[in-house]
């Protein structure tokens, strides 16, 4: 995966009524941690996984968390919600 995006047809949104993050797709929804929506924001196809691991690292006071994202990513590809816009 080099740059990730959302599949076309899901969107990011806030739920305020359930007060959490949710991934809209059209089979349904998929709740997300605060993280998680901060991960995918920046999955826009025009950032590389790198600038997107760099960017929420510093967001987090340096901490490495490209295994985090890369899993998160990796996911929510197998899950199909998430493309390489290179491809």
């Amino acid at each position: 995966m080099t740059r990730p995006r959302l599949v076309t047809g899901a969107r990011l949104q806030y739920d305020d009524v359930r007060e959490e993050h949710v991934l809209l797709v059209p089979e349904g929804a998929v709740r997300l941690n605060s993280t998680a929506a901060e991960v995918l924001d920046l999955c826009d196809g025009e950032r590389s996984l790198d600038e997107i691991v760099g960017t929420i690292s510093a967001r987090y006071e340096g901490t490495d968390l490209r295994d985090d994202v890369q899993g998160l990513v990796d996911g929510l590809t197998q899950r199909g919600l998430v493309v390489d816009a290179a491809a």
